[in-house]
């Protein structure tokens, strides 16, 4: 592993334990699933409860604690840069520094409660895949968002504040705004384009790829069900999957560029 990637992370183990923000999402994570693992009495039903958690907080909880984590390492990233290091490796170590310790809290914080329990079975792998997979890939999407936010704006207030209203936006404006763009427009045909604006957001891309393992159509929001209605649920699922891989990848790609541009 290059020697810089290796300070890096060693640096962002440092710093969680110093601020224990990853350790406490996870903590909560694991309370919140043998909670509602209790309550429901299935991991199934777990799952499923969990589904508005899972796509509601993890975005949250990593794009604003990215925006502030860049923040508070940011003196100690200028001191990297004093050295003859590639910016594309020090970028690379700030992003998996952030999104695996958070991945890992979330994923730890699902299966541990099913594995005590023993509610893994294979009837529930496909959904427990897109749960937990949907999830971390919202890590690494949001992750890549925080950073891009941090690169951009120098201003920790005004990052958390664009960070949030970006959140606000993918996980509660979003499919409003295509419902309202459906109905005003309803006498076209706009299977495609409902498609398209689909594509466009992370998060309902999420919800398709967890609901289409279960029946609970009616979870899966206007634009997941969009997707379900005119391609079926293996085909959704193999574009939503498509799509949600060019969501971690476009922001990474971008912040990098933003990363590797700026003069610090």
């Amino acid at each position: 592993m290059n020697a810089v990637i290796r300070t890096v992370l060693r640096h962002e183990a440092r710093h969680l334990r110093s601020n224990r923000g990853v350790l406490f999402f996870g903590a909560g994570m694991l309370v919140v699933s043998e909670m509602v693992l209790r309550l429901t009495g299935s991991g199934s039903r777990a799952l499923i409860t969990m589904l508005n958690l899972v796509l509601l907080l993890v975005p949250l909880i990593t794009i604003t604690f990215g925006v502030i984590s860049w923040h508070a390492s940011r003196e100690f990233n200028e001191l990297l840069l004093a050295q003859p290091v590639r910016r594309h490796a020090l970028f690379a170590a700030l992003y998996l520094g952030l999104v695996v310790p958070l991945a890992a809290a979330f994923a730890v914080g699902v299966l541990a409660p099913l594995v005590i329990h023993r509610e893994i079975t294979r009837a529930l792998l496909p959904l427990l895949a897109a749960t937990v997979g949907s999830g971390v890939a919202l890590t690494f999407v949001f992750g890549g968002l925080a950073l891009l936010i941090g690169v951009r704006v120098d201003d920790r207030l005004r990052g958390v504040a664009i960070a949030i209203a970006l959140w606000l936006l993918l996980t509660v404006a979003y499919d409003g705004v295509v419902l309202l763009v459906a109905t005003t427009f309803s006498d076209y045909p706009l299977e495609q384009p409902m498609l398209g604006l689909t594509l466009l957001n992370p998060v309902d891309l999420a919800r398709t790829l967890i609901v289409m393992q279960s029946d609970n159509a009616a979870l899966m929001g206007y634009t997941g069900a969009v997707m379900h209605r005119f391609l079926g649920s293996a085909v959704g699922s193999m574009l939503a999957l498509t799509g949600l891989s060019a969501w971690i990848l476009l922001p990474a790609w971008a912040g990098r560029r933003a990363f590797a541009r700026r003069d610090f």
